[in-house]
């Protein structure tokens, strides 16, 4: 694990609260992937609800460009390690908000759509699915999940011309589910998450959700050996 920390949880209540926080642009890397499965790991243990937060302004730019731009083995690798992490929280057995702090693109956008519920904060805020744009193609298991997430009239729009989206209209198609003042996202998103925690009950609320999920996380799964040999990036 890194020596650098750039994840951080605490316990509210019955909600994990999980902070992504790198000092930058809030890329996923192979450290930020580690950390935060680490907290995930605790937050299935010790909580009934997780909410997830960006840094201040953002909430994630995505991949760490250096890794998908350079070796393609290191970039499939990555890849990879987002897919499960997406998964992950999509099948995750309590439930997960995010508090949308910022930017949040490519990956960050894919994260959007595996939580329960999604809190934006209202600004000068770009959410969406840029791959195309920057020499990349939507892997098929973001595909999947925007297509189960998204509204329908929006998949063209994001997924093939990477159409990025102010606060107001990511809500009309469905990255989001509130938008609010961006120094209330963390404390909405901690209000959401207790409220489910204090209304559903744990373990229908696990089987539902595989009842529910579980047929599109299996497809996902059988092809992502494939997805991922095809991903190639436009030098």
């Amino acid at each position: 694990m890194s020596d650098i920390s750039f994840v951080t949880s605490r316990l509210d209540g019955d909600v994990a609260v999980i902070t992504i926080d790198d000092g930058k642009a809030n890329a996923i890397s192979f450290a930020v992937l580690e950390q935060l499965n680490a907290a995930l790991d605790a937050a299935e243990t010790n909580a009934r609800a997780v909410v997830i937060l960006g840094r201040e302004g953002k909430f994630s730019a995505g991949f760490d460009l250096k890794v998908m731009t350079g070796e393609v083995d290191g970039a499939r690798r990555l890849l990879g390690g987002g897919a499960e992490l997406g998964l992950r929280l999509f099948e995750f057995p309590i439930p997960v908000v995010l508090g949308v702090t910022g930017h949040a693109l490519a990956m960050g956008g894919i994260l959007i759509t595996t939580a329960d519920y999604r809190v934006g904060a209202d600004g000068p805020f770009k959410i969406g699915l840029n791959e195309v744009a920057i020499g990349m193609p939507v892997p098929m298991f973001a595909v999947e999940l925007c297509r189960d997430r998204l509204s329908k009239t929006y998949l063209t729009r994001s997924l093939q011309h990477a159409e990025l989206f102010a606060p107001s209209a990511a809500l009309a198609a469905n990255y989001l589910d509130e938008v609010v003042e961006a120094d209330q996202v963390a404390a909405r998103s901690i209000e959401v998450a207790a409220r489910l925690a204090a209304t559903v009950h744990p373990k229908p609320f696990a089987v539902t959700r595989k009842i529910m999920r579980r047929e599109l996380a299996a497809r996902i799964r059988s092809g992502l050996e494939n997805d991922l040999a095809l991903f190639t990036v436009e030098r």
